[in-house]
């Protein structure tokens, strides 16, 4: 590989760049597209799977479809009116409400910590149920008070945190899905009395031996731990299994979404303002901030009943 080819790959995410790949190759591949490809062609690849792809991924598939045009030296035809009006039709007639991951409320949070703290217990000698767990832990505290998701958590590296004893540590990541000039992100967790993401993160340091590369890898059923770190799309079923394990109702509903989403529908619960949480967390819009933001009271029965009962 060249350095440009090298440098170009690195413009580019690796998740951002496999979905692109994925989609080129369903309109490719399984649908008989061609390229370059017409508008038209666009228009009625949209039309054939507009009741069975969300919105979402269909913009996403325009997107990737419009940079392989345009990698390759061919205008872009997602941007002809006719696709547009398309894609807009079918939001017309195909409205689908939104589905959001299951919030990790803070008692939830609470009882997932006592039931790994029970299991790490009654781990002694069972090296890898110790490990597993105290990972878990560390993977659990650390993303639901950073608002990490699936992502950032499975690329924390050991030489990127500093641990300041009794107060908190400083985590940098050298690239995020908001940092669009790869500059690189430090965000900040604090040391708490009680559900500590720092003393969770050096009871697995100790527990691992790791002193650099991945903080959370995989750890197979003979007790070895891999030397990369955990896919992010292993999060999910991770999480899932482990709430299910711990007792929380309907495990299958929650995502690595739900500790971002479980930490700011508490901070805003506790008077956090919207910009000093969109400055914690790390995001650049407003919208972006209320889609993970749970109204403690979502029907807005107490500030009725109150005003009712004055």
């Amino acid at each position: 590989m060249s350095n440009v080819d090298r440098y170009l790959k690195a413009a580019t995410r690796d998740n951002t760049r496999r979905s692109y790949q994925s989609a080129v190759r369903h309109f490719e591949v399984e649908w008989g597209g061609f390229l370059p490809a017409s508008a038209d062609s666009v228009a009625r690849y949209l039309a054939d799977h507009a009741q069975t792809l969300s919105i979402n991924t269909l913009r996403q598939r325009l997107a990737a479809l419009a940079q392989w045009h345009l990698a390759q030296g061919f205008p872009d035809p997602t941007r002809a009116p006719h696709v547009r009006k398309v894609l807009k039709g079918i939001q017309a007639l195909h409205p689908a409400q939104e589905r959001r991951a299951k919030p990790l409320q803070l008692t939830q949070l609470e009882q997932l910590a006592a039931w790994l703290d029970q299991q790490i217990e009654a781990a002694t000698g069972d090296t890898r149920t110790l490990q597993v767990h105290t990972r878990d832990k560390a993977l659990v505290l650390i993303g639901f008070w950073r608002g990490f998701r699936s992502d950032e958590l499975s690329r924390l590296q050991v030489e990127h945190i500093t641990v300041e004893p009794g107060r908190g540590m400083t985590i940098f990541l050298p690239r995020s899905k908001t940092d669009r000039n790869h500059v690189g992100t430090t965000y900040r967790a604090p040391a708490l009395s009680r559900l500590c993401p720092v003393a969770a993160y050096e009871a697995w340091l100790a527990a691992s031996g790791l002193a650099e590369g991945a903080v959370f890898r995989r750890i197979d059923r003979w007790g070895r731990m891999a030397e990369h770190g955990l896919q992010a799309s292993s999060v999910v079923p991770l999480l899932r299994a482990l709430f299910e394990a711990a007792g929380l109702p309907q495990a299958d509903h929650y995502s690595s979404h739900s500790l971002r989403r479980g930490f700011a529908t508490w901070a805003n619960g506790n008077q956090w303002d919207l910009k000093m949480l969109m400055e914690y967390v790390g995001w650049k819009d407003v919208r972006s901030a209320m889609r993970y933001i749970d109204t403690a009271d979502p029907f807005a029965q107490r500030r009725i009943e109150t005003a009712l009962l004055s």
